[in-house]
């Protein structure tokens, strides 16, 4: 991985505490050192159980972690596990990294919840804009009094950042909520999937299409009455998806 290149760096992540959970000691200094230059706080664990004792210990003291930098490969539990039992927990958002290309891990990772995906060897500048881009759509600095958009059964609060059927809370992940909610907000219109992507997490970021298709897929397992015949979340074929009107009074 190239050095990271010090210029570069805005400190625009002041009050941010980054968990990198990586037996790669190497990696992870560099990654430490690198997103501390931004002025974020950064702590790492080499192993899978030491990164949920952290996690779960910060939570106890009140002071969170903002985001788990998390590898697949651990000497103990996989990240994929890791991944599962987090999401289990809580709705902290997760950046999985792994030494494997192959675009069936990255969807399963996305299944399992995490928000991101990023394959190693990566440009670290690409690691930090994709926490950035996790933050910013967790925390939502659109101005304005935040809303609840409400259709028929289905509410998305944006200021909770919660989905609520039959008044009952939903589990989806930081990037699902966002898809979601750009989804409701457009109620009506096809949106493509390079639309969704670009809203939801910036043109300037890599993505790739069978990301958007993971995502709609845990939506609708959370959401629909019936996932395998969708009627809120609606395929166009060869188009994209539309977020559904008709089923406003359902």
């Amino acid at each position: 991985m190239p050095a990271p290149a010090r210029q570069s760096i805005r400190p625009n992540l002041m009050t941010d505490r980054f968990l990198i959970i990586d037996d790669d000691v190497r990696l992870a200094d560099m990654l430490r050192e690198y997103l501390a230059m931004s002025g974020a706080m950064v702590e790492a664990r080499a192993n899978g159980q030491g990164g949920l004792d952290a996690v779960a210990q910060a939570a106890r003291a009140g002071a969170p972690y903002d985001a788990v930098i998390l590898d697949v490969m651990l000497p103990d539990l996989d990240g994929f596990e890791i991944c599962r039992r987090l999401r289990a927990a809580s709705d902290i958002p997760i950046l999985m990294l792994t030494a494997r290309g192959e675009e069936t891990d990255r969807i399963v990772g996305l299944e399992i919840g995490a928000d991101d995906y990023l394959p190693k060897p990566f440009n670290p500048r690409e690691l930090l804009a994709r926490l950035k881009a996790i933050l910013r759509r967790r925390r939502d600095p659109a101005a304005g009094a935040p809303s609840v958009l409400r259709f028929g059964r289905l509410e998305v609060d944006e200021g909770s950042r919660c989905v609520r059927v039959d008044g009952e809370a939903r589990s989806v992940t930081s990037y699902q909520f966002d898809l979601l909610l750009t989804l409701a907000r457009n109620a009506g219109r096809v949106m493509s999937r390079e639309r969704l992507m670009d809203l939801t997490k910036g043109a300037d970021l890599e993505a790739f299409d069978r990301s958007i298709d993971v995502h709609i897929s845990r939506l609708r397992a959370a959401l629909e009455d019936a996932p395998a015949h969708p009627r809120r979340i609606i395929t166009v074929r060869g188009a994209g998806y539309v977020f559904a009107r008709a089923q406003d009074q359902d």
